[in-house]
């Protein structure tokens, strides 16, 4: 098969998210595909969509819908060729790809943890009772209530810089970022101090990025495949499948991460109740191509330890 690569006269058109960490993902999709096969910036176009989810700041998530809020618009451009490929953040992602389109390629994993953000304090156990923090996250406010029940957990949307804006200002003492986005943006100016994962399980696939693709493009298909990470695939699978098996969303605290150990995969998962009051936790350790069956196993656990209505709001 003759695959025709992109040129000056006829971009690839790489969409994305307008935020400038979704624009740093991009540019860093751009700069690989053109190493890869040694093209100019100019065989390229950014296209910038317009999200639900970043058009609407002053109402919590789960009162606009959800997960797909951060994927929807792109993922129609997508599939009408108004875009060649997309670039997502893995943990906003969807467990289930619209008919026609295919999720199968990841760039090398970034840091997965949690970034504790305050000028003035280095840690959550610095937080005095009452103390107010910022974050958008059902499943960090879920995992701080968990631990500390006495804290003031209130709304914090926006982009990176708008919450830290919004810290600056006052509005609360601390919030949380991933420190992946941190470290793509290059904000090294951050007061940020690394939450580590046996105190903060991460988001599913925090820290990673994927792109997306039509299932019937094949000058795509062969393209992608040049930037494919494996061990970042490896580890999603298994999150993944435990995140679809919950049924996962933007209204459901749920947490989890796939390490590779030698040739072994050991992936964690926690679920939690909205408040805070219970989680609960397991983990698997098998072989890493059976990492999708190890999700389900883990997600088929908690949910029978769970129990009914244990993801209800109160």
């Amino acid at each position: 098969m003759t695959v025709h690569l992109p040129t000056p006269a006829s971009p690839l058109n790489i969409g994305t998210r307008g935020s400038p960490l979704a624009l740093a993902q991009a540019y860093e999709t751009r700069s690989r595909l053109m190493d890869a096969f040694d093209l100019p910036q100019e065989a390229f176009e950014i296209v910038i969509i317009k999200v639900t989810g970043d058009m609407i700041q002053d109402r919590a998530l789960k009162e606009i819908g959800g997960k797909g809020l951060f994927t929807r618009e792109i993922e129609e451009d997508l599939l009408a060729g108004k875009i060649d490929i997309a670039v997502h953040s893995m943990k906003d992602m969807p467990t289930i790809q619209p008919d026609g389109l295919l999720l199968d390629t990841y760039l090398p994993r970034e840091d997965v943890r949690d970034a504790f953000i305050s000028p003035t304090l280095n840690g959550i156990s610095e937080l005095a009772a009452g103390a107010v923090v910022g974050t958008s996250s059902l499943r960090r406010k879920a995992q701080l209530l968990n631990r500390r029940p006495d804290l003031n957990v209130v709304e914090f949307r926006g982009n990176v810089q708008t919450r830290l804006k919004k810290l600056a200002d006052g509005v609360a003492e601390c919030t949380f970022l991933a420190c992946a986005g941190l470290n793509r943006l290059s904000m090294d100016e951050v007061p940020a101090t690394p939450v580590e994962t046996s105190d903060m399980l991460p988001a599913i696939a925090q820290g990673a990025i994927g792109i997306e693709r039509r299932l019937d493009d094949p000058r795509m298909e062969h393209m992608l495949a040049a930037l494919h990470h494996t061990p970042t695939g490896q580890r999603l699978a298994a999150e993944r499948a435990f995140l679809k098996r919950l049924d996962g969303s933007c209204e459901t605290p749920i947490a989890g991460l796939a390490v590779l150990e030698g040739d072994q995969l050991r992936l964690r998962g926690e679920v939690l109740r909205p408040d805070g009051t219970e989680a609960i936790g397991g983990e698997r350790i098998g072989p890493i191509d059976s990492g999708e069956k190890m999700g389900i196993a883990l997600a088929e656990e908690l949910l029978d330890r769970a129990g009914d209505g244990f993801f209800d709001w109160h």
